[in-house]
């Protein structure tokens, strides 16, 4: 769900492949979702803040996941990309 609701002009997203292909077999892109909501943002982030969540953890803990898992698929990714070159390439070493 997170993928449509965060659709932008010019920006990427470096999700995970079976969330693609979720997205692409049942997801509905209407466009540009985030131009012009920093406002609606604000406020939930201030609402959030007069509860008590302490909102620099959980960025410092989303951001610190997101790095994480996105160097485990970059890893798998390279791996990938090693072994078949290994295996159309003959005398190739990664």
């Amino acid at each position: 769900m997170y993928v449509t609701e965060l659709v932008a002009p010019n920006t990427v997203n470096t999700m995970p492949e079976k969330t693609l292909e979720a997205v692409a077999d049942h997801g509905a892109i209407t466009g540009d979702t985030v131009t012009g909501a920093a406002a609606d943002a604000q406020h939930v982030f201030d609402a959030l803040a007069s509860l008590g969540v302490d909102l620099p953890e959980v960025f410092r803990k989303l951001e610190d996941e997101g790095v994480e898992k996105f160097e485990v698929s970059w890893n798998e990714l390279l791996t990938a990309t090693a072994e078949q070159l290994r295996a159309h390439a003959p005398g190739v070493e990664s």
